[in-house]
């Protein structure tokens, strides 16, 4: 999900906004108290399907979110721990949010300098979380990111959202319902969620970042400065090997499937499994995380992103007559025949290809909710490129972190 940037202002999708159309994946929410899982390897299933709110009561499928499990820890320990299913695997974010409804665990809670809980106001494009941050021991696969600042959307001794915070002019996305997902894994570009920014005072800080009093925050809270080691932490870089990117492997779809399972492999050329190969490298803008699209005569300059947590493509087709859109929902494509349509990306090192990708009749794609997968979902989205979900399908992609060392160079970059 593209977050509202924050690396130059934030990002997250429009999935979740979508979900009351389509929905959000993963299994039925938290789980019970497990140990940590024994290291296996660096390879995490992955599975497109419709999502924990697809039952009742929301009888809300997700469609084109790709969800896996996670298990987190009271920190320092093996066994007071819980493994939580329906987490959204998500490229366009940084860091891990869940939902404190599928958190069955009590984690300490950070503090600020003068001993006040921390608590985040993290806006996506279509919403925002809002929560404490506090930490875990997580694991996923064979790897373990330790004393990782994590938020807790939703938490009932936080209920009070300060003005600050709905300045944002966002809805809150706090419970299920709204967030179609029960938790989002943030692994994108960027080793933080806010970064420098963050840690400024005055008008250069974004103000996503709350010390509340202890007895709870008020609608007069206001934000405060975080240090770049207590911001909630892209979880890979905090891995001790595979740490510097990650690679979603999704298989083609070819219209509409109920579900599809892939892999997300952590790490870049750490394992023979995660060798950079013969994939073209596309450095991104260090401080957006974009790189450029043209399309249709229009070049979407440093304003271009791929993006696992949006499910579908979104761009403003410019043609005389454009793409009609859905007569029962503006913000989906419906033509009367699927486009054949292309897109050159390009990096910041000059590296350029070319994209060929369809666009189909949303109404049609969607008619069967049973259907999760769904390749040629597209919608309006003017001034940016979002290359959602589908542009995974049939590709590996990889994801380099800021400043982390690869084979390809030194990330932030995407390469496929």
């Amino acid at each position: 999900m593209k977050r509202v940037h924050l690396h130059g202002f934030l990002s997250l999708s429009l999935a979740a906004a979508l979900a009351a159309t389509v929905g959000c994946s993963g299994g039925s929410g938290g789980g019970s108290s497990t140990s940590v899982p024994s290291p296996t390897s660096n390879v995490q299933a992955i599975e497109v399907n419709t999502g924990p709110t697809a039952g009742p009561p929301y009888n809300l499928p997700y469609l084109d979110g790709a969800f896996t499990s996670v298990t987190v820890c009271v920190p320092g320990s093996t066994t007071n721990c819980q493994t939580i299913s329906g987490i959204l695997v998500d490229t366009g974010s940084s860091g891990l949010r869940i939902l404190s409804s599928a958190l069955t665990l009590s984690l300490p809670q950070q503090t600020g300098s003068n001993g006040s809980p921390v608590v985040e106001c993290f806006p996506f494009v279509d919403g925002v979380t809002w929560g404490p941050v506090q930490t875990a021991d997580m694991t996923i696969a064979g790897e373990q990111a330790k004393s990782l600042p994590i938020q807790v959307i939703g938490s009932s001794n936080f209920s009070t959202v300060p003005n600050s915070c709905t300045s944002f002019g966002l809805p809150l996305e706090d419970d299920l319902a709204s967030l179609g997902a029960n938790g989002i894994l943030g692994i994108g570009s960027f080793a933080q969620d806010c970064g420098t920014a963050c840690t400024q005072s005055g008008a250069s800080n974004p103000g996503v970042y709350f010390a509340c009093p202890s007895t709870g925050c008020e609608i007069t809270t206001e934000s405060t400065t975080e240090s770049i080691s207590n911001q909630v932490q892209n979880p890979v870089t905090l891995f001790a090997t595979d740490n510097n990117g990650v690679i979603i492997e999704l298989p083609a779809v070819s219209g509409a499937e109920t579900s599809v399972t892939g892999s997300l492999i952590f790490g870049i050329g750490t394992q023979s499994n995660n060798a950079l190969g013969s994939v073209t490298v596309y450095t991104v803008d260090p401080s957006t995380g974009n790189f450029t699209t043209v399309f249709d005569g229009i070049t979407y300059q440093d304003a271009s992103f791929i993006d696992s947590g949006s499910n579908g493509f979104y761009f403003l087709d410019s043609n005389t007559t454009g793409i009609p859109v859905c007569a029962d929902a503006t913000f989906w494509y419906c033509p009367s025949s699927t486009q054949n349509l292309s897109a050159t990306n390009r990096g910041l090192n000059g590296s350029t290809g070319t994209v060929n990708f369809v666009v189909g009749n949303a109404d049609t794609l969607t008619a069967n909710l049973d259907d999760a997968a769904v390749n040629g979902l597209g919608g309006p989205n003017s001034g940016l490129f979002d290359w959602g979900l589908p542009f995974f399908f049939g590709r590996n992609v990889y994801t380099a972190i800021e400043g982390q060392n690869t084979p390809g160079g030194q990330g932030p970059y995407w390469a496929y």
